[in-house]
């Protein structure tokens, strides 16, 4: 027998009397909901892992992240394996509720995370009252327009045959507007679509159709113009957003803004750039799959 193979052979025999352990750490404690944890795999002698993150949810990988939305206590089970050995260990990871009011637009292109403003009560408990009822489910963003802005929420647009038109549906009522001076139409700003002012002069918000800022970077000049147009001052933060990132300062004062995209600006610019009809109806239906309110 070759040197070769004999050292294979106790290769193979000393992994065969190698005993797993299951040891692993993580990112931290004390986390707010939504969680990304990092799980740390300091196991010894195995060759696969599974894990259990104590949510219906798990994984295969040695070095897993899991995003926890809600928060709660959970147990999270790390199985070491070897062979027919095995070794399993248990931690408790606590989630903490949101300081803030946020909630999950799960979408067929990716999750946003949205905060909804204490600053406009009546949307923000509409916009709720409307997501935990499933009312968004399989809704389409059915209005695009890139440097602009993304729409849905229409209820007819569920299941809509291509060409159809669509923007004219939401339940028979209305919020009264919260247009606030201190709101702004920044990238991912999140605000309420309405009737034109010639039909809803008191600017009264649809009660259920939204939009979503995707905008243009602008000029220094034309943020001074829209300062003096809406008669409202920008502070140095809202400046520098509008300048990077961008928004659409013509609806200031206009609509109301109840809410602002915090993670997932990259998913609204997948979306804006989407191929369009001359309605500016996405060719391909892109979806909300669900809205989620974290707790």
């Amino acid at each position: 027998m070759s040197g070769r193979s004999i050292w294979s052979l106790m290769l193979l025999s000393l992994a065969a009397c190698t005993s797993p352990k299951a040891v692993f750490d993580d990112s931290g404690m004390g986390r707010t909901a939504p969680a990304d944890i990092l799980f740390q795999n300091k196991s010894t002698g195995a060759t696969s892992y599974y894990w259990d993150f104590g949510d219906s949810s798990g994984s295969e990988l040695i070095t897993p992240a899991h995003r926890y939305l809600m928060s709660g206590r959970y147990t999270v089970q790390l199985k070491a394996v070897n062979g027919s050995k095995t070794s399993i260990t248990k931690k408790e990871v606590i989630v903490q509720p949101p300081d803030k009011c946020l909630v999950v637009i799960h979408t067929s292109m990716g999750d946003l995370i949205a905060q909804l403003y204490s600053d406009t009560p009546l949307h923000q408990d509409n916009f709720i009252k409307l997501a935990e009822a499933g009312y968004y489910d399989g809704l389409l963003f059915h209005r695009v327009i890139s440097g602009f802005m993304v729409q849905g929420g229409d209820p007819h647009s569920r299941d809509a045959a291509p060409g159809i038109e669509l923007g004219k549906g939401g339940p028979e009522y209305t919020i009264r507007h919260e247009i606030n001076d201190t709101l702004f139409h920044v990238k991912g700003a999140l605000a309420a679509a309405r009737l034109s002012d010639e039909a809803n002069p008191e600017k009264a918000s649809s009660g259920s159709q939204f939009y979503i800022v995707h905008g243009r970077p602008l000029t220094d000049t034309e943020i001074e113009n829209s300062e003096f147009e809406k008669g409202i001052s920008y502070d140095k933060r809202t400046k520098e957003i509008l300048k990077t990132q961008g928004g659409a300062p013509t609806l200031d004062m206009e609509y109301t803004v109840f809410g602002q995209v915090v993670s997932g600006l990259d998913i609204i610019d997948s979306i804006a750039v989407s191929k369009t009809d001359h309605r500016n109806r996405p060719h391909e239906d892109i979806k909300i799959l669900k809205i989620t309110v974290i707790k």
